[in-house]
C-alpha cells in the first residue's frame, strides 16, 4: 500500500509539475537539452517529443556495444544527455550490448570488424559494466552537489541486452519483427550501399543490426520500463528511426488484445542524437594524438584526462562547459567572464577539466588531480604556496595509478589451475591474505563469474555475453578449470563492488613480465621484511621466527589491502575491518587479536621494531614490502 501511494503522489505531483511547464512557471526539461547543444536530429517532431516529456514520465535509454576494453570521452555526451534528463524525474537506463557486442554495428564501416575472442567479449563487458555503475554513483553524487533532491520517482537503471535474448526464441524475433519489414528499404540505407559498393561487402548478421537494436528498445518499450526514448550519437540517426518503424509496427499487431497498446502520444517512441564534436582544428574530438581518451583510469590517468581537457581552446571550452558539466549556465556565463578577463589564469578549462573528472573518477579524485596540476605548471611562487597547501597531493603517486583497484590483471597458470579458491582471490588482490579469503567464502561475500546455481563440479562457466555470478564455496582446486571462460578468463567479485577479471598467462610469460602477486613463492618478502624490521630496531638483528614473520606481512597487506579500498567510492563498505593495533594486556577481548598480536605478546623488543614498522606502512612512509 505505501508503494501505491507513493506512486500516486508521483503522479501528482509529476501533473503538477506539467502544469506549470505548460504556462511557463517551470524550465521545460527538452527545451534545457537543446539550449544546452545536446539536441542534432530528431526522430520526431519537435512539438511532439515536447508534449510527451511534459505530460508523461517517460523513459529514455542509451545503448553501448562492449566492442572495447573502455569507455571514451565520446561516451560522455549521450550519458550527459540521459543523466540530464535522470535529474528532471524521467527513467533513464543504460544498456551494455551484451549479445549485440558480438555483430558489433556496422554503420559507417566500410570494412567488417575484426571477431573478438570469448575472453575478450567478457572482459570488455565486465568492466564497461561497472564503468557505468561507477557513473551512475558519481551522477548521484553530483546532482546532490548541484542542488538536484533525489526523489521517490527518480529511476535508474543498468541491463545487459543477452539477459532478454537468451530468452526469447529467434522465431518469436522472425515473426514478430521480421514479418513487418521490407528489403527495399533496407537495401536503401547509406551503411549497406557504401559497404556494397565501397567496402568489403556486408554479412547478414551486420545486415540485421539494427533489426536486433530495434528488437532491444522493442522489449524495453512494451515492459514496465516503458522506454519510449532513444539517445545516440550522431551515427545512431538511421539505427533509432528503424528502431521506430519497428516499435510502431509491433504495436499494431500485438497478437494478445490484453497486451494491445493505442495509437497515440502516450505510446509513441521517439528518438534523438547527439551532435558529432570536433575541435576547432577539425579534429574528432575524444582523440590525443590519434588515440582515444578513455574513462579507464588505467588507460588514461587522471591526470592525462584533466590535461586533455585543460588544452581544449579558448574557442570551444563553453560549448564543451554546456555539453560535459552539470554547472548552471550562469555559473558557466560567469565562468567564461573570467575567463576573457584573464584568460592566461584559464579558470573555464580548469573548471572543465575539475568537473569531468569529478564525474568519471569522483570529487576527491578531481580536487587532488587539480592540486598536482596546478603545482606541477603554475609559476614558481605559485608553486610554492600549492606545495604548502597539499604537499601529500602533489608529492604522492598518481592516487588511482599506486593505490586503486585494477580490473583487468593477469596471473600465471600455477598460481590458478588446481588451486583453492582462497589462494585464487588472495593472489587476485581481493582479500589480505588466505585466512581472510577462507572467511570471505564461507561468508559468501565473494562470486565467480558463472551459471548461477550450479556446483563448482558440473559448472560449464559464465556465458561469455552475459555478466552472471554465483556465490563462491570452497571447491576442489580441479574444478577451477569450470569457472575459465576461453579457457583462460576467471572473473572474481567481492561485495558488489571489487571485481578482478583475471587472464590466465603461461608461467614462462609471468617469468618473462616481471610481476608479481601477493603471495608468490620465492620472491624475496622475508629477507626484505628481516631487513626492514632490523632497521626499525637501530640496526638490531631481533631473530624473528618464521611465525612471527608471516604475522607481521599479514597484518601488513590488511593495511594496504584497506587503503587501497579506501580510494575507492563504492556504494558498499568492506566487511573487513582495520583493528586498531594496541599491545595486549590481561582483560583484553581475545576476539580482538591481530596476529601479531598472538605472537609477539610479552616480547617487547619484538613487538616494538613491528609496531614502528607496521605505523610507518599505514602513514605511507615507506613502501610495501613485497615480492621483487
Amino acid at each position: 500500500m505505501r508503494v501505491l501511494q507513493k506512486r500516486a503522489e508521483a503522479e501528482k505531483a509529476w501533473k503538477e509539475k506539467a502544469q506549470l511547464i505548460k504556462y511557463g512557471k517551470a524550465p521545460h526539461p527538452w527545451e534545457i537539452l537543446k539550449e544546452r547543444g545536446y539536441v542534432k536530429d530528431i526522430a520526431g517532431t519537435d512539438q511532439q517529443i515536447a508534449e510527451l516529456m511534459r505530460t508523461k514520465r517517460i523513459g529514455a535509454y542509451v545503448g553501448i556495444d562492449p566492442t572495447a576494453p573502455s569507455l571514451h570521452v565520446g561516451h560522455l555526451v549521450p550519458l550527459m544527455a540521459l543523466y540530464w534528463m535522470y535529474v528532471h524525474g524521467y527513467r533513464a537506463h543504460t544498456i551494455v550490448g551484451g549479445a549485440t557486442a558480438k555483430i558489433g554495428d556496422p554503420t559507417d564501416r566500410l570494412q567488417s570488424r575484426e571477431p573478438m575472442t570469448k575472453a575478450t567479449i567478457a572482459t570488455n563487458i565486465t568492466k564497461t559494466h561497472y564503468q557505468l555503475k561507477r557513473l551512475w554513483a558519481n551522477v548521484d553524487n553530483q546532482a546532490r552537489r548541484f542542488g538536484y533532491e533525489k526523489e521517490w520517482a527518480w529511476e535508474r537503471g543498468l541491463f545487459n541486452n543477452s539477459m532478454w535474448y537468451h530468452s526469447t526464441p529467434f522465431i518469436e524475433v522472425v515473426q514478430r519483427l521480421f514479418k513487418g519489414l521490407r528489403l527495399g528499404p533496407l537495401l536503401s540505407r547509406e551503411t549497406v550501399k557504401r559497404r556494397m559498393a565501397e567496402g568489403d561487402g556486408m554479412s547478414l548478421d551486420e545486415f540485421v543490426y539494427p533489426l536486433l537494436q530495434a528488437w532491444d528498445w522493442w522489449h524495453m518499450f512494451s515492459s514496465p520500463k516503458q522506454i519510449h526514448m532513444q539517445i545516440g550519437g550522431s551515427d545512431q540517426y538511421g539505427n533509432i528511426i528503424s528502431g521506430i518503424e519497428a516499435i510502431k509496427y509491433m504495436r499494431d499487431h500485438e497478437p494478445n488484445p490484453d497486451l494491445k497498446m493505442s495509437d497515440d502520444l502516450s505510446n509513441t517512441p521517439v528518438g534523438f542524437t547527439v551532435p558529432l564534436l570536433t575541435d576547432s582544428s577539425g579534429a574528432k574530438f575524444g582523440k590525443s594524438a590519434g588515440n582515444a581518451v578513455w574513462l579507464d583510469q588505467f588507460m588514461t590517468s587522471t591526470f592525462d584526462l584533466y590535461g586533455y581537457f585543460m588544452r581544449r581552446p579558448d574557442a570551444d571550452v563553453e560549448n564543451l562547459l554546456k555539453l560535459f558539466t552539470f554547472l548552471p549556465l550562469e555559473r558557466i556565463k560567469e565562468i567564461m567572464e573570467e575567463q576573457n578577463r584573464d584568460p592566461s589564469k584559464r579558470p573555464a578549462q580548469h573548471a572543465l577539466a575539475f568537473e569531468v573528472v569529478a564525474l568519471v573518477h569522483g570529487e576527491a579524485e578531481a580536487a587532488a588531480t587539480q592540486a598536482r596540476h596546478r603545482g606541477l605548471y603554475s609559476r614558481r611562487e605559485e608553486t610554492s604556496q600549492e606545495l604548502r597547501i597539499v604537499p601529500d597531493e602533489l608529492h604522492a603517486k598518481d592516487i588511482n595509478m599506486a593505490s586503486a583497484f585494477r580490473v583487468d590483471i593477469q596471473l600465471p597458470k600455477s598460481c590458478v589451475m588446481h588451486k583453492s579458491i582462497a589462494s585464487i582471490l588472495y593472489a587476485a588482490g581481493l582479500a589480505p591474505s588466505k585466512t581472510e579469503a577462507n572467511r570471505l567464502t564461507k561468508q559468501q561475500g565473494a562470486y565467480i563469474g558463472g551459471a548461477p546455481g550450479q556446483p563448482s563440479a558440473s559448472n560449464k562457466g559464465m556465458s561469455y555475453g552475459d555478466l552472471t555470478f554465483t556465490p563462491v564455496k570452497n571447491w576442489f582446486p580441479e574444478d577451477t578449470k569450470n569457472f575459465l571462460i576461453d579457457g583462460k578468463l576467471l572473473i572474481l567479485r567481492r561485495g558488489k563492488h571489487f571485481i578482478r577479471v583475471v587472464e590466465m598467462v603461461s608461467d614462462e610469460e609471468w617469468e618473462a613480465s616481471g610481476k608479481t602477486y601477493p603471495g608468490e613463492p620465492y620472491k624475496g618478502e622475508m629477507r626484505q621484511l628481516r631487513q626492514a624490521l632490523k632497521d626499525a630496531a637501530g640496526g638490531r638483528d631481533l631473530e624473528f621466527k618464521q611465525s612471527e614473520l608471516q604475522a607481521i606481512l599479514s597484518e601488513q597487506s590488511t593495511i594496504d589491502f584497506h587503503k587501497r579500498l579506501k580510494e575507492d567510492d563504492a556504494e558498499e563498505k568492506p566487511q573487513l575491518t582495520f583493528v586498531e593495533r594496541r599491545r595486549l594486556g590481561r582483560k583484553t577481548n581475545p576476539r580482538h587479536k591481530t596476529a601479531v598480536d598472538r605472537y609477539l605478546a610479552n616480547k617487547p623488543a619484538k613487538e616494538a621494531a613491528a609496531r614502528k614498522l607496521l605505523q610507518a606502512r599505514r602513514r605511507g612512509e615507506i613502501p610495501e614490502i613485497s615480492g621483487e
